[in-house]
């Protein structure tokens, strides 16, 4: 039998750093925790004293994703222009990490853990966070904008970017129909039609 031989609080960082390994490489339906126990070295029995089940440690990772695109945002809206501008930037580094890491970009936004109620707790703090810093950058991008209307381009805004998303990874933008646009051609274009340059 395996050997617990991490010190106290070191399995867990390393459960969840194993975890998000598999979910990038291989998806969400790949992970075992029997598997990560073999792989780090420890009995079958070690990650249940951090975790709950699988789905809890799902939500850690799924945290990750979400503390690391808030960074995302934060950095655009901390990056020059002007307020529309850096709400661009914010999209266009969405895009990024989405087709970067899309594993977990999956188990963030398509698995069943946020329609949880509650959300998890590991998960609700982080994924709050995203939404806080997006908001923040785009009310300061129109700020003589009502909240409801803000509130409309952000839901037309994500819809947007996040469709383009699936349909591009669905592959649905084949040469024959996107022709003679480039993919950046089309990328441009998803951030022409999602960011707003006026509150009229």
């Amino acid at each position: 039998m395996a050997k617990d031989t991490y010190h106290h609080g070191d399995l867990a960082n390393a459960l969840v750093d194993a975890a998000l390994a598999v979910v990038e490489s291989n998806g969400a339906d790949a992970l075992s925790l029997r598997d990560l126990a073999a792989s780090l070295d420890v009995s079958r029995a070690a990650p249940y004293r951090h975790f709950a089940d699988r789905d809890a440690l799902l939500a850690a990772v799924a945290a990750r994703g979400f503390e690391a695109l808030a960074e995302i945002y934060r950095a655009a809206d901390a990056s020059p222009g002007d307020g529309p501008t850096r709400v661009r930037k914010a999209m266009r580094d969405y895009m990024a990490f989405a087709w970067s890491r899309g594993g977990l970009h999956r188990l963030m936004f398509e698995s069943e853990l946020l329609r949880r109620d509650p959300i998890p707790p590991v998960l609700a703090g982080p994924y709050r966070s995203t939404y806080e810093v997006l908001w923040r950058t785009l009310s300061r991008a129109y700020p003589d904008a009502e909240e409801a209307w803000l509130k409309r381009r952000r839901v037309t805004m994500l819809s947007t970017v996040v469709g383009f998303l699936v349909l591009d990874e669905a592959g649905r933008f084949t040469p024959e129909w996107a022709r003679p646009l480039s993919r950046e051609d089309r990328v441009e274009a998803i951030l022409d039609a999602a960011i707003a340059t006026a509150t009229t």
